[in-house]
Protein backbone atom coordinates (compact mmCIF):
# COMPACT_ATOMS: atom_id res chain seq x y z
CA UNK A 1 0.00 0.00 0.00
CA UNK A 2 3.29 2.39 0.41
CA UNK A 3 2.27 3.72 -3.15
CA UNK A 4 -1.32 4.47 -3.14
CA UNK A 5 -2.28 7.89 -3.60
CA UNK A 6 -5.84 7.61 -3.13
CA UNK A 7 -8.96 5.22 -2.04
CA UNK A 8 -12.17 4.62 -2.27
CA UNK A 9 -15.01 4.65 0.06
CA UNK A 10 -18.43 3.89 -0.09
CA UNK A 11 -17.78 5.34 -3.92
CA UNK A 12 -16.69 8.18 -2.77
CA UNK A 13 -12.47 8.24 -4.07
CA UNK A 14 -10.35 10.01 -1.64
CA UNK A 15 -7.02 11.51 -2.24
CA UNK A 16 -4.79 10.84 0.60
CA UNK A 17 -2.29 13.14 2.30
CA UNK A 18 1.68 12.71 2.38
CA UNK A 19 3.26 11.90 5.65
CA UNK A 20 5.73 13.98 7.35
CA UNK A 21 9.50 13.15 6.42
CA UNK A 22 11.62 14.49 9.17
CA UNK A 23 14.96 14.44 10.28
CA UNK A 24 14.58 13.97 14.18
CA UNK A 25 15.90 11.26 17.08
CA UNK A 26 14.46 11.53 20.44
CA UNK A 27 17.71 11.98 22.98
CA UNK A 28 17.01 11.51 26.77
CA UNK A 29 13.87 11.48 28.55
CA UNK A 30 13.39 7.23 27.90
CA UNK A 31 10.38 6.80 30.74
CA UNK A 32 7.83 9.55 28.92
CA UNK A 33 8.92 7.64 25.40
CA UNK A 34 7.47 4.71 27.58
CA UNK A 35 5.37 6.01 28.63
CA UNK A 36 3.73 7.02 25.35
CA UNK A 37 4.34 3.45 23.72
CA UNK A 38 2.69 1.86 26.43
CA UNK A 39 -0.62 3.98 25.66
CA UNK A 40 -0.32 2.68 22.24
CA UNK A 41 0.90 -0.90 23.05
CA UNK A 42 -2.36 -3.51 22.17
CA UNK A 43 -2.53 -6.53 24.67
CA UNK A 44 -4.59 -8.95 22.29
CA UNK A 45 -7.63 -8.59 19.46
CA UNK A 46 -10.03 -7.15 21.84
CA UNK A 47 -8.01 -4.58 23.55
CA UNK A 48 -7.79 -0.99 21.61
CA UNK A 49 -4.67 2.04 21.90
CA UNK A 50 -4.93 4.77 24.10
CA UNK A 51 -5.35 8.03 23.11
CA UNK A 52 -2.33 10.28 25.14
CA UNK A 53 -2.24 13.86 25.22
CA UNK A 54 1.30 15.04 25.51
CA UNK A 55 1.76 18.14 27.82
CA UNK A 56 4.43 20.22 28.47
CA UNK A 57 5.48 23.75 27.80
CA UNK A 58 6.31 25.52 24.07
CA UNK A 59 9.43 24.18 23.03
CA UNK A 60 10.02 21.02 25.21
CA UNK A 61 9.76 18.61 22.77
CA UNK A 62 6.10 17.46 22.54
CA UNK A 63 6.13 16.58 18.26
CA UNK A 64 9.03 15.40 18.52
CA UNK A 65 8.77 12.58 20.97
CA UNK A 66 5.26 11.53 19.00
CA UNK A 67 6.93 11.07 16.25
CA UNK A 68 10.08 9.28 17.15
CA UNK A 69 7.43 6.92 19.03
CA UNK A 70 6.15 6.75 15.49
CA UNK A 71 9.43 5.98 13.81
CA UNK A 72 9.97 3.09 16.71
CA UNK A 73 6.59 1.41 15.91
CA UNK A 74 7.86 1.31 12.05
CA UNK A 75 4.77 3.72 11.03
CA UNK A 76 4.48 6.70 8.52
CA UNK A 77 3.81 9.61 10.67
CA UNK A 78 0.79 12.64 9.72
CA UNK A 79 1.03 15.82 11.81
CA UNK A 80 -2.17 17.70 11.81
CA UNK A 81 -1.33 21.37 12.81
CA UNK A 82 -4.28 22.66 14.88
CA UNK A 83 -5.54 26.26 14.83
CA UNK A 84 -8.49 27.77 16.64
CA UNK A 85 -9.80 28.31 13.07
CA UNK A 86 -9.65 24.58 12.60
CA UNK A 87 -12.90 23.17 10.88
CA UNK A 88 -14.25 19.72 11.45
CA UNK A 89 -13.82 19.65 7.61
CA UNK A 90 -10.30 20.37 7.69
CA UNK A 91 -9.66 17.53 10.12
CA UNK A 92 -11.45 15.14 8.24
CA UNK A 93 -12.17 15.58 4.41
CA UNK A 94 -12.15 18.82 2.02
CA UNK A 95 -13.86 19.14 -1.05
CA UNK A 96 -12.08 20.90 -3.44
CA UNK A 97 -12.30 21.38 -7.58
CA UNK A 98 -10.76 19.00 -10.07
CA UNK A 99 -8.87 19.93 -13.55
CA UNK A 100 -12.09 18.71 -14.74
CA UNK A 101 -14.00 21.48 -12.54
CA UNK A 102 -15.91 18.68 -10.97
CA UNK A 103 -15.77 18.46 -7.05
CA UNK A 104 -13.13 16.08 -5.63
CA UNK A 105 -12.05 15.03 -1.99
CA UNK A 106 -8.66 15.22 -0.28
CA UNK A 107 -8.22 13.36 3.08
CA UNK A 108 -7.18 15.40 5.80
CA UNK A 109 -3.38 14.35 7.68
CA UNK A 110 -5.29 12.35 10.35
CA UNK A 111 -8.00 10.63 8.29
CA UNK A 112 -5.22 9.43 5.51
CA UNK A 113 -3.04 8.26 8.84
CA UNK A 114 -6.74 6.33 9.59
CA UNK A 115 -6.95 4.37 6.01
CA UNK A 116 -3.29 3.68 5.94
CA UNK A 117 -2.95 2.42 9.57
CA UNK A 118 -0.20 5.43 10.47
CA UNK A 119 0.12 7.73 13.43
CA UNK A 120 -1.58 11.26 13.45
CA UNK A 121 0.14 13.74 15.90
CA UNK A 122 -2.65 16.35 16.48
CA UNK A 123 -0.37 19.06 17.53
CA UNK A 124 -1.46 21.80 19.97
CA UNK A 125 -4.70 20.62 20.20
CA UNK A 126 -5.96 22.97 22.74
CA UNK A 127 -6.49 25.64 20.08
CA UNK A 128 -9.29 23.72 18.50
CA UNK A 129 -13.14 24.75 19.64
CA UNK A 130 -15.79 21.88 20.52
CA UNK A 131 -17.29 21.94 17.21
CA UNK A 132 -14.32 20.55 15.62
CA UNK A 133 -13.58 17.84 18.69
CA UNK A 134 -16.70 16.23 18.34
CA UNK A 135 -16.38 15.53 14.30
CA UNK A 136 -13.27 13.35 16.44
CA UNK A 137 -15.27 12.11 19.55
CA UNK A 138 -15.83 8.49 17.45
CA UNK A 139 -12.68 7.97 16.49
CA UNK A 140 -11.37 8.75 20.32
CA UNK A 141 -13.99 6.01 21.56
CA UNK A 142 -14.58 2.14 20.69
CA UNK A 143 -16.11 2.94 17.71
CA UNK A 144 -12.87 3.90 16.06
CA UNK A 145 -14.22 6.25 13.14
CA UNK A 146 -15.08 9.32 11.99
CA UNK A 147 -18.19 10.30 9.18
CA UNK A 148 -17.47 12.90 7.03
CA UNK A 149 -20.66 15.07 6.32
CA UNK A 150 -19.02 16.94 3.11
CA UNK A 151 -18.28 13.59 1.27
CA UNK A 152 -20.97 11.40 2.63
CA UNK A 153 -18.73 8.38 4.14
CA UNK A 154 -17.83 7.00 7.09
CA UNK A 155 -14.21 6.14 7.38
CA UNK A 156 -13.21 3.69 9.91
CA UNK A 157 -9.65 3.56 11.75
CA UNK A 158 -7.02 0.93 10.54
CA UNK A 159 -6.10 -1.69 13.21
CA UNK A 160 -2.62 0.07 13.51
CA UNK A 161 -3.91 3.64 13.20
CA UNK A 162 -2.43 5.58 16.53
CA UNK A 163 -3.23 9.27 17.85
CA UNK A 164 -2.37 11.40 20.01
CA UNK A 165 -2.24 15.45 20.87
CA UNK A 166 0.14 17.83 21.74
CA UNK A 167 -0.77 20.46 24.26
CA UNK A 168 0.50 23.26 25.50
CA UNK A 169 0.98 23.75 28.89
CA UNK A 170 -0.51 27.78 28.96
CA UNK A 171 -3.47 29.55 28.22
CA UNK A 172 -5.35 27.48 25.84
CA UNK A 173 -7.68 29.23 23.36
CA UNK A 174 -10.53 26.52 23.69
CA UNK A 175 -11.69 24.66 26.78
CA UNK A 176 -11.25 21.04 25.80
CA UNK A 177 -15.14 19.31 26.42
CA UNK A 178 -15.08 16.67 29.49
CA UNK A 179 -16.28 14.52 27.12
CA UNK A 180 -13.32 14.67 24.87
CA UNK A 181 -10.82 15.60 27.97
CA UNK A 182 -12.30 11.65 29.06
CA UNK A 183 -11.13 10.07 25.56
CA UNK A 184 -7.56 11.60 25.59
CA UNK A 185 -5.74 9.63 28.62
CA UNK A 186 -3.42 8.85 29.30
CA UNK A 187 -1.61 12.54 29.89
CA UNK A 188 1.86 12.50 29.49
CA UNK A 189 3.75 15.19 31.02
CA UNK A 190 6.77 16.53 29.24
CA UNK A 191 9.40 18.55 31.69
CA UNK A 192 12.30 20.32 31.27
CA UNK A 193 15.89 17.75 30.30
CA UNK A 194 18.25 17.61 32.70
CA UNK A 195 21.87 19.51 32.21
CA UNK A 196 23.00 15.94 30.39
CA UNK A 197 20.21 15.32 28.17
CA UNK A 198 19.80 18.95 27.27
CA UNK A 199 23.58 18.22 25.95
CA UNK A 200 22.56 15.44 23.83
CA UNK A 201 19.63 17.31 22.46
CA UNK A 202 21.88 20.26 21.53
CA UNK A 203 24.61 17.79 20.47
CA UNK A 204 22.26 16.14 18.07
CA UNK A 205 20.68 18.91 16.19
CA UNK A 206 24.09 20.64 16.28
CA UNK A 207 27.20 18.59 15.76
CA UNK A 208 28.47 21.16 13.60
CA UNK A 209 28.66 23.74 16.19
CA UNK A 210 31.67 24.02 19.05
CA UNK A 211 30.90 21.85 22.56
CA UNK A 212 32.29 24.23 24.52
CA UNK A 213 28.95 26.63 22.84
CA UNK A 214 26.80 24.32 23.14
CA UNK A 215 27.81 23.65 27.24
CA UNK A 216 27.84 27.44 27.71
CA UNK A 217 24.09 27.20 26.35
CA UNK A 218 23.24 24.27 28.48
CA UNK A 219 24.16 26.24 31.30
CA UNK A 220 22.14 29.38 30.66
CA UNK A 221 19.01 27.12 29.86
CA UNK A 222 19.60 25.38 33.28
CA UNK A 223 19.33 28.69 34.98
CA UNK A 224 16.36 29.34 33.41
CA UNK A 225 14.74 26.34 34.40
CA UNK A 226 15.73 26.76 37.65
CA UNK A 227 14.01 30.36 37.68
CA UNK A 228 11.21 28.80 36.36
CA UNK A 229 11.67 30.98 32.64
CA UNK A 230 10.08 29.35 29.84
CA UNK A 231 13.32 28.88 27.65
CA UNK A 232 13.71 25.56 26.02
CA UNK A 233 16.14 23.48 24.65
CA UNK A 234 14.50 24.80 20.83
CA UNK A 235 15.70 28.16 21.96
CA UNK A 236 18.80 26.84 22.96
CA UNK A 237 18.95 25.48 19.47
CA UNK A 238 18.55 29.01 17.91
CA UNK A 239 21.00 30.73 20.29
CA UNK A 240 23.70 28.51 19.86
CA UNK A 241 23.28 28.37 15.72
CA UNK A 242 23.14 31.88 15.86
CA UNK A 243 26.18 32.20 18.07
CA UNK A 244 28.07 30.19 15.86
CA UNK A 245 27.11 31.80 12.89
CA UNK A 246 27.84 35.57 14.61
CA UNK A 247 31.31 34.39 16.07
CA UNK A 248 32.53 33.08 12.51
CA UNK A 249 31.01 34.70 9.67
CA UNK A 250 33.18 37.61 8.10
CA UNK A 251 33.40 40.91 9.85
CA UNK A 252 31.31 40.02 12.50
CA UNK A 253 33.94 37.68 14.26
CA UNK A 254 33.32 37.46 17.79
CA UNK A 255 34.32 35.79 21.39
CA UNK A 256 32.23 33.14 21.74
CA UNK A 257 30.76 33.94 24.88
CA UNK A 258 30.39 37.84 23.76
CA UNK A 259 28.56 35.63 20.75
CA UNK A 260 25.84 33.94 22.75
CA UNK A 261 25.30 36.78 24.68
CA UNK A 262 24.08 38.81 21.52
CA UNK A 263 22.31 35.69 20.28
CA UNK A 264 20.43 35.47 23.70
CA UNK A 265 19.63 39.10 23.41
CA UNK A 266 18.38 38.51 19.75
CA UNK A 267 16.52 35.60 20.20
CA UNK A 268 15.06 35.93 23.52
CA UNK A 269 15.25 39.75 24.50
CA UNK A 270 17.08 41.63 27.28
CA UNK A 271 15.15 40.00 30.03
CA UNK A 272 17.11 37.02 29.58
CA UNK A 273 20.65 37.86 29.65
CA UNK A 274 20.56 37.76 33.62
CA UNK A 275 20.42 33.64 32.89
CA UNK A 276 24.29 33.66 31.06
CA UNK A 277 26.98 32.46 33.09
CA UNK A 278 29.23 34.51 34.84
Amino acid sequence: MAGTQSVTIDGVALRLSHPDVLQIAWVGQDEVMDQLLAAWFVLEPRDLPLNPRIIGKPGVGKTTLAYAAAQRLGREAYIFQATMDTRPEDLLVTPVVGAGGGIEYTASPLVTAMVRGGVCILDEGNRMSEKSWASLAPLLDNRRYVESIVAGVKVKAHPDFRICATMNDDASTFEIPEYIHSRLMPQIFLDFPDSEDELAILKENLPFVDEQVLRYVVDFLQAAHEADAAYTARDGINIARYAAKTARSGKAQKHQAAAIATAVRMTLGDEALKFLPE
